[in-house]
């Protein structure tokens, strides 16, 4: 990271070890678990998939009961598919798509801190007046120029912690972008470059997310988790994203349907390289995972 980068970001170099999601300070001294809901018909692994008819309604909470009873922190709902190549949908089918999700979750479980995981700007804002409480963005503001104005206007009233990711491209274009002379150097950079434009409109807590599978090959995304730790650099929760992503049913030679165990082996190298937060779409095996790796910090 430039000098000028690492002053720029200096008074956020201290670890944070807990975030305020509109007004409820959440502990991340201890990794915890985010839960996937996908209300799309297309996302890579049918197990996480909901729809928003009234059975399907339903069948979200009864998936949002099981996970928060296993130990779910967070749950993450979102409307748009960005596995590799997937059909570009509307802001409005998107919204269509979240919203009731979003609102039925909090009818049933109002405690319960939600995550819309969109990039666009006023889905995430009407997910926030539907109840939200995080923004999951995987375009880490690149794709929408008024992501950062809505989330800084949003945490002018409450507090609303923002999830950037690293990303090139979109998920139509990401895949022939995953070209790096150095990967550590060139994500840290461009994460850093866009949380400094972030922090220029007021945000408050803001987790990095180092992208993995997103305009990385296999094996960047092998060589991306094996230097984790350099992410700490920035002082900021890091979110890790593997669960059976390409990663690992690629590289084992199964589906995505077989790649719990090896999502637990990776998660659980995540959470030894300092992740604060799993996301993941088998909450009891990653809460797991977390109960057996934070014995081995005291060690």
């Amino acid at each position: 990271m430039p000098k000028d980068t690492k002053k720029t970001l200096g008074r956020h170099s201290v670890g944070r070890h807990s975030v305020n999601c509109r007004g409820r300070l959440v502990n991340l001294g201890q990794p915890v678990v985010m839960g996937i809901l996908n209300a799309t018909p297309d996302s890579f692994f049918a197990g996480s998939r909901i729809s928003t008819d009234s059975a399907s309604i339903d069948r979200a909470i009864e998936v949002a009961q099981r996970m928060l009873s296993e130990g779910a922190t967070f749950l993450d709902v979102g409307g748009y598919s960005t596995r590799p190549g997937a059909d570009a949908v509307s802001s409005s089918e998107e919204a269509d798509r979240v919203l009731p999700v979003i609102e039925a979750i909090l009818a049933t479980f109002p405690d319960t801190l939600l995550s819309i995981d969109t990039f666009r700007a006023d889905v995430a804002r009407q997910a926030i007046e539907s109840g939200a409480a995080l923004i999951n963005d995987v375009s880490g503001g690149t794709l929408d120029p008024a992501m950062f104005a809505t989330v800084g206007r949003l945490n002018q009233s409450d507090s609303v912690p923002y999830i950037l990711m690293h990303l090139r491209g979109t998920p139509q274009t990401m895949n022939s972008l995953a070209i790096y002379t150095d990967l550590i150097t060139e994500v840290i950079d461009e994460l850093a470059s866009q949380l400094i434009s972030l922090r220029a409109f007021g945000a408050k807590d803001v987790i990095l997310d180092p992208g993995f599978g997103f305009a990385k090959t296999v094996e960047q995304n092998f060589f991306l988790l094996n230097h984790l730790t350099d992410f700490q650099v920035f002082g900021e929760p890091l979110l890790v994203g593997l669960s059976r992503k390409t990663t690992i049913w690629k590289t084992l030679k199964i589906s995505a349907d077989e790649a719990l165990n090896g999502t637990t082996v990776l998660n659980t190298t995540a959470l030894l390289k300092g992740a604060s937060i799993l996301r993941v779409h088998d909450v009891r095996e990653a809460v797991e995972a977390i109960n057996l790796t934070q014995p081995l910090t005291f060690f």
